[in-house]
């Protein structure tokens, strides 16, 4: 009894048989795929969280932000030949902005661990978006560099 006491209230459009994907492996995609692949797996999880619409648009809302400091970052780094530094300071923001994310999914993820199932592995979707979206982040990147 008193066990029920302690979970959450979850609102009626979550699908409990959904499980989502632990907040810090999110890092490592931050950190291998970049912003963009960051973003779609923070939106994705938020889904299956049932983090409500409003926060959900935050969550694209940092990453196009996170997107458009990458690009400044890009293009100030080329200009001054510290392409040494580029990957790193990409990298850097890829990893705030997860954080950013991370902050805006805590509440609901805190709801599913007390519900005391397990999380689903991020493997194959995160290598996915590695592979794909830091692809495309990349080439996105790189036509800004050269264009401007």
């Amino acid at each position: 009894m008193a066990d029920e006491l302690l979970r959450p209230t979850i609102t009626a459009n979550v699908d409990l048989s959904v499980r989502p994907w632990r907040l810090m492996s999110q890092a490592y995609v931050a950190f291998f795929g970049g912003v963009l692949a960051v973003t779609v797996i923070a939106f994705l999880n938020a889904r299956r969280l049932g983090v409500d619409a409003s926060r959900q648009r935050l969550i694209v809302a940092v990453g196009v932000a996170a997107l458009v400091v990458s690009a400044v970052v890009v293009v100030f780094l080329t200009e001054d030949d510290a392409s040494s530094g580029l990957r790193i300071a990409t990298r850097v923001v890829a990893v705030l902005c997860c954080l950013a994310q991370l902050r805006v999914q805590r509440p609901m993820d805190r709801a599913f661990q007390l519900r005391g199932t397990d999380y689903k592995s991020l493997w194959g979707p995160g290598i996915a978006a590695v592979i794909g979206l830091g692809l495309v982040e990349l080439v996105l990147l790189a036509v800004l560099a050269v264009t401007l």
